[in-house]
């Protein structure tokens, strides 16, 4: 059976529609930086990039370790406001954002940088030099599951940012969202996203 962490960390990939705390432990992440509008043509070379290696290291992954699999995790973003303390949902052309994969534990910083060497002998891709391997520890947030289009996401963010403050915490660190369906293949309404954010007394 292939690996997958939605299944086996269910309280970080499924969670209820309200709002509720977690404590994130540190994970290890592919990531890429960028700026500017969801839409632009550098935000689909970014998965695009992202999603080169994350399958590559799956197949190395499965090569290595005689036959073992994983399913590789959905695609995560962090998003802020570029210049601004907090995110503006509606100013999308000063977004900035880090776009990321989770990786297992077994994934070492030498199985991706052997990914990336491997890339490159196939592949020119222009981001592919900017995907760094970090480990991420996000901490204690609130989060909940948002069904149904992005332009809706206002709402339950609104609802994260009053529960927070209900329970005695202020907003800290960068908006979150973890997306479980495809927008190329899913219907709006039916689009599962989870909107975390990192909270702080």
């Amino acid at each position: 059976m292939a690996i997958d962490v939605k299944k086996e960390m269910k309280a970080f990939y499924q969670p209820p529609t309200s709002p509720v705390l977690i404590d994130v432990p540190e994970m290890n992440f592919i990531m890429l930086d960028g700026e500017g509008h969801p839409d632009s043509e550098v935000f689909q070379q970014t998965i695009q990039t992202l999603y080169s290696v994350a399958y590559t290291i799956k197949f190395a992954i499965k090569k290595q370790r005689t036959g073992e699999e994983f399913v590789v995790p959905p695609l995560e973003g962090l998003w802020w406001t570029a210049g601004e303390s907090e995110f503006d949902m509606g100013n999308k052309n000063n977004w900035a954002w880090t776009l990321m994969i989770m990786q297992p534990d077994f994934v070492t910083a030498e199985i991706f940088r052997a990914a990336i060497v491997e890339i490159q002998k196939k592949k020119d891709l222009e981001l592919l030099h900017k995907v760094t391997f970090e480990k991420f520890h996000e901490g204690l947030s609130v989060q909940l599951m948002h069904i149904g289009p992005y332009s809706d996401e206002p709402v339950n963010i609104k609802k994260m940012h009053d529960f927070a403050a209900e329970s005695g915490f202020k907003i800290h660190g960068k908006h979150h969202e973890i997306y479980l369906g495809d927008p190329r293949r899913t219907a709006p309404e039916k689009l599962k996203t989870v909107l975390r954010q990192p909270i702080t007394k």
